[in-house]
């Protein structure tokens, strides 16, 4: 597959772990471990074939309204992904961003997210953006608090803020926007993910739960891509 016909960046809502477990009679937090590791699999190989930025959704500001127990396994397989990253010495040159309000973790997650990123931060393959307690919402509002304080401080003027500014406010600034969006699961919505960064971005909606999604589906997702006349609001 060739590097200049690939998506840059890649995002990828993750559904269909719980569905995936029920349909094969075995506990929901076996179907969220599967996914996890499907995740490794399919960053792996994004990195691979040259995709630059991966972005996923792995737990939405909603998803606190789970189960405690739920909610508590979802946290131990983050801390567990993380874990396994660090005892990896070159992390296949893959660079880890969390995005998203981590100040409402476990101290301890927190501290493992902090030395993830730390660690891979000089890796020049793909960037492995794991969305984690994101909502776009929520992102948008801190990106307006970010900029209304600035005003409060006499950096900058209301005059001043523009697209740019509020791109460069968001988790994800200095990054390309996404170009292709990936759901599983059959759902078509996007669920609050990344609002402001979808504006042009191409949708396929797969009918696979995340944890069947293998490489061959994102080489027919990159193919389905490639496919399509993307006009940017032009004719």
């Amino acid at each position: 597959m060739e590097e200049k016909l690939l998506p840059k960046h890649v995002a990828i809502i993750m559904d269909g772990n719980r569905r995936w477990a029920k349909e094969k009679n075995i506990d929901y937090k076996l179907g969220h471990k599967e996914g996890a590791e499907n995740l490794k699999r399919i960053a792996k190989y994004a990195n691979n074939i040259g995709i630059k930025y991966l972005t996923v959704y792995a737990f939405s500001t909603e998803n606190w309204k789970r189960t405690k127990e739920e909610v508590g396994a979802l946290m131990i397989l983050l801390q567990k992904y993380v874990e396994d990253f660090l005892k990896d010495d070159n992390l296949d040159n893959i660079r880890i961003n969390v995005i998203g309000d981590i100040s409402k973790l476990d101290l301890g997650l927190q501290k493992s997210i902090q030395r993830i990123v730390e660690k891979s931060k000089e890796n020049t393959g793909l960037t492995l953006n794991i969305a984690f307690n994101y909502g776009g919402r929520d992102e948008i509002v801190k990106a307006v608090q970010k900029i209304s304080n600035k005003i409060k401080n006499n950096e900058i003027q209301i005059e001043d803020i523009n697209e740019k500014l509020i791109e460069n406010s968001l988790y994800t600034a200095g990054q390309p926007e996404p170009d292709l969006l990936i759901r599983t699961s059959g759902e078509q919505r996007i669920s609050n993910f990344l609002l402001w960064q979808l504006a042009y971005t191409e949708f396929l909606f797969v009918q696979k739960y995340w944890p069947d999604f293998n490489e061959n589906d994102l080489n027919q997702a990159v193919q389905d891509f490639e496919s399509r006349n993307r006009k940017f609001g032009g004719k």
